[in-house]
């Protein structure tokens, strides 16, 4: 018993090894810093080793929210990725000074982080925040085959895997082969209460006459599909002629083209668009959800869709489209309607019909935190680092 309580209370070193970090604009990284931060809060140990991935970054390690950050010069890019070239070095000697390494995958490093895991004598226990869809093409064909490879590799070696889901366990390709090994635990999701006045000031600025406000929260790229929600104005327009549509998120996206191709849809609905770029802070991110009647979501895949919860925690329901792990906010909180993917067409007659009945939709900010709670999050991380570590 008292050997139990000890290794309960024991003060863990934990090593998160990811491509990108704070202040890196992603659901990923935000993610990983918000249990890096937390678990630091409790007094463990805690070392980021990622990218320098922009020159503004400082050279040297830093220490941000009790949080070590080690960032390694990354000269050359391979589409969304960064090579490191004292990236083994590096692991290997912050693997044997930690008690357990936490991975995010996908990641161009894993089989090679598996591999030094042996040699360091710990173990790996990888995140997994979505299954690798690039665009048409045979570079990218042979990066998604390559990136799944290395995952594998890794995943065989592994004693356990977190994914976001129970639906993503059983229907993504690259944890449906080793379901048996993987805990599904929601994604650690924390904003704070829109402010009222800002709110409705945001509103004024945007709104054209008594219409609608729909947001859309991420980049503009393939797999968020926003050229559905633009085309689906169409549908929209028969009800609410006067909707605007404000994306929040990088348009002009370096590692694909999406934005340059549709060029033409943004044009012709061009009165109804506003372009807000990335919102970086997070209590205008807060107004910016409070302020949209509903928030669109026509994504191809999402291995969850925090942005949803997001939206709902800041009282704004969702038309998300029907896909293993994204619709599993709307399913599970019943705050907002689920569309076919791919169909523009379905995707404005859900958003017409929430936008009719929306007070039905729309959860206390309490019932949304109490179904994806961030202390419970945390505290099943915490519980597999404890089983894991040396």
């Amino acid at each position: 018993m008292t050997a139990q309580k000890n290794d309960h209370a024991r003060r863990l070193k934990i090593l998160f090894s990811l491509l990108y970090y704070y202040p890196h604009p992603t659901g990923l990284t935000y993610h990983a810093q918000l249990v890096a931060e937390e678990l630091a809060r409790r007094g463990h140990e805690v070392t980021v080793l990622a990218s320098r991935h922009s020159r503004d970054l400082p050279r040297k390690p830093v220490i941000h929210n009790g949080v070590r950050i080690v960032r390694l010069w990354a000269p050359i890019r391979l589409s969304r990725g960064m090579i490191m070239p004292a990236y083994p070095w590096r692991l290997l000697r912050l693997m044997r000074q930690h008690d357990i390494v936490s991975i995010h995958t996908p990641m161009l490093e894993t089989a090679l982080v598996s591999l030094m895991s042996s040699a360091a004598g710990v173990k790996v226990v990888p995140t997994h925040h979505g299954d690798l869809f690039l665009p048409d093409g045979m570079v990218n064909k042979v990066i998604v085959k390559l990136m799944y490879w290395m995952y594998a590799f890794m995943a065989r070696r592994a004693p356990r895997i977190i994914g976001y889901s129970e639906d993503y366990r059983e229907n993504s390709y690259y944890l449906r082969p080793f379901r048996d090994k993987v805990t599904a635990i929601y994604p650690p999701i924390s904003i704070p209460e829109p402010h009222a006045d800002d709110t409705d000031k945001l509103r004024r600025q945007w709104r054209n006459g008594s219409g609608p406000i729909i947001g859309f929260a991420g980049r503009f790229v393939h797999e968020k599909r926003p050229d559905l929600l633009i085309k689906s104005l169409e549908i929209i327009n028969r009800k609410y002629p006067d909707t605007i549509v404000v994306f929040a998120g990088e348009d002009h996206v370096n590692y694909e083209s999406t934005w340059r191709k549709h060029q033409a849809l943004v044009e012709s609905f061009k009165s109804q668009l506003i372009f807000l770029g990335l919102i970086r802070d997070r209590q205008a991110l807060a107004n910016y959800y409070a302020a949209c009647d509903i928030l669109v979501m026509p994504s191809n895949n999402e291995c969850f869709g925090l942005t949803q919860v997001e939206s709902m925690l800041c009282g704004t329901p969702v038309v998300m489209t029907d896909i293993y792990g994204g619709r599993v906010p709307v399913n599970v909180t019943g705050m907002g309607k689920l569309a076919t993917s791919g169909d523009w067409r379905a995707i404005g007659e859900a958003a017409v019909d929430l936008l009719d009945n929306r007070r039905q939709f729309v959860k206390s900010r309490d019932y949304i935190r109490s179904c994806f709670s961030f202390e419970q999050t945390v505290n099943q991380y915490e519980a597999i680092f404890r089983q894991y570590a040396r």
